[in-house]
């Protein structure tokens, strides 16, 4: 399955080399990680050359025996998100008006004028 953009086959390919590493670090063969996994030796072998198509299941099987399941959960956290912030700085209301703030209504100003003229004596 080819991928349209070339900065995603490049990001899977970058993921997959990364893959690779952390499993040589870990002196753990493919077929080993596949067997944890739960997938086929082949899947991981195209998992670590950046091949589309692998589910994200077995990514975060992967990452899981890798040691790092928290990683893929992380990925796009609202706190890291920089585009997601930037929008919605633009998208911030211009005023902000407290709640249940409404404009005098019309019988109270007129009660208020009475008040003021020394009309009303009714509190």
């Amino acid at each position: 399955m080819p991928l349209p953009s070339q900065s995603a086959r490049t990001e899977l390919r970058s993921l997959g080399e990364n893959i690779a590493i952390a499993r040589k670090r870990r002196r753990m063969t493919i077929k080993r990680l596949a067997e944890a996994a739960s997938v086929a030796p082949e899947t991981i072998r195209r998992l670590e050359k950046g091949e589309p198509g692998i589910s994200v299941g077995t990514l975060a099987m992967v990452f899981l025996v890798l040691g790092e399941s928290g990683r893929l959960g992380n990925l796009l956290t609202p706190s890291t998100d920089d585009i997601g912030m930037i929008i919605s700085v633009h998208d911030l209301p211009k005023r902000v008006r407290e709640k249940g703030a409404k404009k005098t209504a019309p019988m109270a100003e007129n009660r208020n004028h009475a008040v003021r003229a020394g009309k009303y004596v009714g509190f």
